[in-house]
């Protein structure tokens, strides 16, 4: 629901639908490279006549906030949103049209929704963080207009798609997903003409977020990607801060090359993400095969694709305190860390099958325990780079996939808890596993959608009591738990073999999952540890 100071007055803007403005409509006959072509007049944030923006204003400015707490609501988008779900828009810019008024009623509104759980503004007094951005993504969607095949339809598009998946609307969020991917195809966004850098730099930008959240969503929801083949042509974004510094009146010049000095942060998700495209493929395969041994070959060559990855980064990139510092200070450090919590995931991904072990390959048991190391080696990198996140100022990420991720990595802690001997994996595994729940804890209390990765949780401890030697096999459910993130997920089919004996692990079978269950376990059972010290040496 709307805060109080915005509920009267909604019901008619949220029953308007922009588009009687005479705006001019893309058809296959229009998107030619001429300088008439509605592709060649895409402005990098506003599409829309200024006629038509004050219109929409004047009809639902009543359910807006005042305008200290909409600059507010945009800041907190672009600082925890922005570049880490999407990237669709230049900052300075955006926040210039905001100031000015020129923003598209629909982008104003699906901001707002997507960031007002970060705000701790007393506007926002009495209503839930989960809550206050519904009314306003339900009015956003109201002003979309499809048949405006756009940028701006297609920002909106992808900003009302995370509306949908922060709800647990999976299906939802794909439909928005394939609609901006589709207009994007039919504009040829990434080579339209473009009368200034801005603009074109900010649909290459956009192509290649639509690129990324087409893999991520379609693997989620289990059907073939919206942009299957991407034209190889298109260049990486531009360094981050030389594209902040761009101004909007920088003419564009066609026959310049693109082609980046520096390398953008953007640009390393974008090579991660064609990596992770081949794990998902070979993860299914394995799901499919089951009683086949795992193909080692195809993993090594993604393994030495991720090694080559990291071996072409500029020092100042990698993986270091001192690096996330520098971003930190640029104001950076969160697409910083978004980087590295693709790498990890993507590589827990790559390595989880082997966890199950070598019971059906003895021939090729060494490399299978070594694949498995790297695997919690991968998860422990991950949880770490959250917790040095949260430990830094200005690189805390809250975005909605850093729990999905998460409860990933804590599988992986569990299976460190049931399976090592080692006491001090067993102590780092614990510790993680605690923080990892008070960060969800705290993630569930913004996102919705966070409800189903504790019930994803639950099934996993589940299916662990029920059955040893199928626990972390990567079945047809497993890739489920792995990759669709937003559904639920039923509980595994039982296969009772032989039953987990969890000794002093703190994990009992017999007791009643939860996250709250679960940490006070593990407290109590270090406090018992602090105990058996304290007697010791008493």
């Amino acid at each position: 629901m709307l805060p109080k100071h915005a509920r009267h007055g909604s019901s008619t803007a949220s029953a308007r639908t922009p588009g009687s403005s005479g705006q001019s409509r893309v058809s296959k006959s229009g998107l030619s490279q001429s300088g008439n072509s509605p592709a060649s007049r895409l402005s990098p944030t506003v599409t829309r006549v200024a006629a038509e923006v004050n219109r929409d204003e004047s009809d639902s400015n009543e359910s807006l906030p005042p305008a200290a707490v909409s600059f507010h609501l945009a800041s907190l988008y672009f600082d925890y949103v922005h570049d880490q779900l999407h990237t669709l828009f230049q900052k300075p810019a955006f926040m210039s049209d905001l100031v000015m008024k020129k923003t598209p009623m629909v982008l104003r509104y699906a901001m707002m929704a997507l960031a007002a759980r970060f705000s701790s503004n007393e506007y926002f007094s009495g209503v839930s963080p989960r809550t206050r951005g519904t009314a306003w993504a339900r009015k956003a969607a109201g002003l979309l207009e499809v048949s405006d095949v756009s940028l701006t339809s297609i920002q909106a598009c992808v900003m009302l798609g995370a509306c949908r998946i922060i709800e647990g609307d999976a299906p939802g969020e794909s439909v928005y997903y394939g609609i901006a991917c589709r207009m994007a195809q039919l504009l040829d966004l990434p080579h339209c003409v473009c009368e200034t850098r801005l603009e074109r730099e900010i649909n290459i930008r956009v192509w290649h977020t639509l690129c990324m959240i087409d893999e991520w969503s379609s693997s989620g929801v289990r059907v073939p990607r919206q942009i299957a083949n991407p034209p190889l042509d298109v260049p990486l974004p531009m360094e981050e801060m030389a594209f902040l510094q761009l101004r909007s009146n920088e003419i564009n010049d066609p026959s310049a090359s693109l082609n980046q000095t520096s390398p953008s942060l953007l640009g390393q998700m974008i090579a991660l993400n064609r990596i992770f495209r081949d794990v998902n493929a070979l993860n299914s395969q394995a799901a499919d095969a089951q009683v086949l041994p795992p193909d080692i070959r195809a993993v090594e060559v993604l393994t030495a694709r991720i090694e080559q990855w990291e071996a072409q980064l500029p020092s100042y990139m990698r993986d270091d305190p001192a690096n996330l510092a520098h971003y930190a200070a640029q104001g950076l450090g969160r697409i910083y860390v978004a980087v590295y919590l693709g790498v990890y995931h993507y590589g827990q991904l790559l390595y989880y099958q082997f966890l199950q072990g070598a019971k059906d390959d003895q021939h090729n048991g060494s490399i299978i325990n070594a694949f498995a190391g790297r695997c919690k080696s991968h998860a422990a990198k991950l949880c770490n780079m959250v917790y040095a996140a949260l430990d830094t100022p200005g690189c805390d990420v809250l975005y909605n996939m850093v729990g999905h991720i998460l409860v990933i990595a804590s599988t992986i802690q569990i299976h460190t808890l049931l399976f090592s001997t080692d006491p001090t994996e067993i102590a780092s595994a614990r510790q993680r596993l605690e923080r990892n729940f008070n960060i969800l804890s705290r993630l569930r209390e913004l996102w919705p959608s966070l409800d189903y990765c504790m019930m994803r949780l639950q099934a996993f401890h589940k299916a662990c009591r029920t059955s040893m030697e199928t626990s972390f096999k990567l079945d047809r459910w497993m890739l489920k738990f792995l990759s669709e993130f937003a559904n639920p997920v039923e509980d595994r089919p039982e296969e009772r073999d032989s039953e987990w004996v969890f000794g002093d692990i703190a994990i009992t079978p017999s007791s009643d999952f939860g996250v709250n269950t679960m940490a006070g376990m593990i407290r109590a059972d270090q406090n018992a540890e602090k105990a058996d010290l304290l007697g010791a040496t008493a």
